[in-house]
């Protein structure tokens, strides 16, 4: 992979993804273990396999201090290295593969879950601002959210009904991509009718927290040769980077972490034209307004064509380039981990084994996950078939 510092090509070999339906039929523990060893099932390996583990982990939503030490042993970190970042799950990600990258392990297990335990989600949110400014209006993720939809709506001409499209259009995703799983009303007209929550969000424009867990395994190019593993999504390119934390340091309409994160990740992917390089996309969308962000940020539409884009279908089902075929956050959000489900997601369409939401074979893909206040941190992946864009059968070369 070009640029990308290391030693040798990364890809995604393990997918698994889960979402109780009662936080009281296992402990977190258990639940963490069940997802940890799906992953490595559907990798065809075992925890010895695994050289070192990444956790995603967050004190406050956990409500337990130095969450990583429960969570030690569910995933396998007795006598394995083992390191957690509280950031984002995506972050987790990043690290894993960096650490194969760089030929200081083989595999890795990257883990993340984000429950609803915690009295109020949103308190323990505010946790994380600063405690002399934000902390004090209180500020949640949501209240930021609605500030820098505010700002585009102010910016954009007839944003909202794109914002409301995007809605609509994730939802009818996931209810095909997973049925068993409660959606809301997604009619346009219930939408555009809810009722406020952090202006202009509505009640209908977001979705409530949900208890979520998510695991990857990552192998280098030798492991996967050396083992046959079937399918693995080739990691062509990698970019994060964080904006500001105080929200009055920031242009909330237009994202400079974003701009900088898909700079690095179409550098290594030697990507030249993102309008026509991907075949399927999974991006962040807490709010719509986010995944219109999104669209701008990666490259694929400017905010003028917003609304054109929309209303033509470009990235729905059967579109030119499907966004968010899983239904996103806005059918599902597991607040702390969505971002790495949106890197699953698109690894699991690659690998052919998305389930009911499985689309045509796909030769590249583009994840992109944000987190933080008013997408504070934003991360993108470019996936493909093959370790560099345009090869073949080279599974096991070192650049």
């Amino acid at each position: 992979m070009r640029d990308l510092p290391g030693k040798t090509h990364v890809a995604v070999v393990g997918c698994a993804m889960h979402a109780p339906r009662d936080a009281k039929q296992r402990s977190l523990e258990e639940a963490i273990y069940a997802v940890a060893r799906a992953a490595l099932l559907d990798a065809g390996l075992a925890i010895d396999d695994i050289d070192g583990i990444v956790v995603g982990a967050n004190d406050q939503l956990d409500g337990r201090a130095i969450s990583v030490m429960m969570a030690s042993g569910s995933v396998g970190g007795v006598g394995r290295d083992i390191l957690s970042t509280p950031s984002a799950a995506e972050h987790a990600f990043v690290l894993g593969a960096l650490r194969v990258s760089a030929g200081q392990f083989r595999t890795q297990l990257v883990v993340s879950w984000s429950p609803t335990e915690v009295s109020s989600i949103p308190e323990a949110l505010r946790l994380g601002t600063d405690p002399y400014f934000h902390r004090a209006l209180p500020l949640d993720e949501l209240s930021a959210a609605g500030l820098q939809a505010t700002a585009l709506e102010s910016a954009v001409p007839d944003i909202r009904q794109a914002a409301i499209s995007i809605v609509v259009k994730n939802r009818n995703n996931g209810a095909i991509a997973y049925p068993d799983r409660a959606a809301a009303p997604r009619e346009t007209a219930w939408i555009a009718s809810g009722k406020p929550l952090r202006w202009p969000l509505t009640d209908t424009m977001v979705t409530p927290p949900a208890y979520g867990l998510v695991a990857l395994v990552l192998a280098d190019a030798e492991f996967v040769k050396e083992r046959s593993l079937p399918a693995p999504a080739w990691i062509q390119g990698l970019g994060w980077a964080t904006e500001a934390g105080l929200l009055g340091d920031r242009q909330l309409a237009a994202l400079a972490s974003l701009a900088a994160a898909t700079e690095q990740a179409y550098q290594q992917a030697g990507i030249k034209n993102p309008t026509t390089a991907f075949q399927l996309a999974e991006v962040a969308d807490a709010t719509p307004y986010q995944e219109l962000l999104a669209y701008e940020g990666l490259g694929l539409c400017a905010r003028q064509e917003w609304l054109r884009a929309c209303e033509s279908g470009r990235f729905e089902r059967g579109g030119t380039l499907p966004v968010n075929l899983s239904g996103g956050a806005l059918s599902f959000n597991p607040v702390y981990c969505a971002g790495l489900m949106r890197i699953a997601e698109a690894a699991n369409q690659l690998r052919g084994r998305a389930g009911h939401h499985q689309t045509a074979k796909l030769e590249r893909v583009l994840a992109h996950a944000a987190s933080g206040f008013a997408m504070q941190y934003n991360t993108v992946v470019v996936m493909g078939r093959d370790p560099v864009a345009g090869t073949h059968s080279c599974v096991g070369a070192r650049p």
